[in-house]
């Protein structure tokens, strides 16, 4: 099953999880998001790179952006609340 045609996920990239909005939160519900794996020197902040329904979705979206998914962590994506 692939994301609804209505649902942009680029309007998540580069965005920290936590600075969803509810709407947003919710929209991203039962997808898989891709973060850069935490390291002070890097990356001080999370931040959504890659939103997908599967794993394999979000790394097929890092590798055609020239990333390296190694560098990710999958996580599903639970509403914080």
């Amino acid at each position: 099953m692939g994301l609804d045609s209505r649902f942009d996920p680029a309007r998540f990239i580069g965005r920290s999880p936590e600075s969803l909005r509810v709407r947003e939160a919710a929209a991203l519900q039962g997808k898989w998001i891709a973060l850069e794996i935490y390291s002070p020197e890097r990356l001080p902040l999370r931040r959504i790179e890659a939103v997908g329904d599967s794993v394999d979705e979000c790394m097929r979206q890092l590798s055609e952006r020239g990333l390296d998914p190694r560098r990710f962590e999958f996580v599903p994506f639970t509403l914080p609340f």
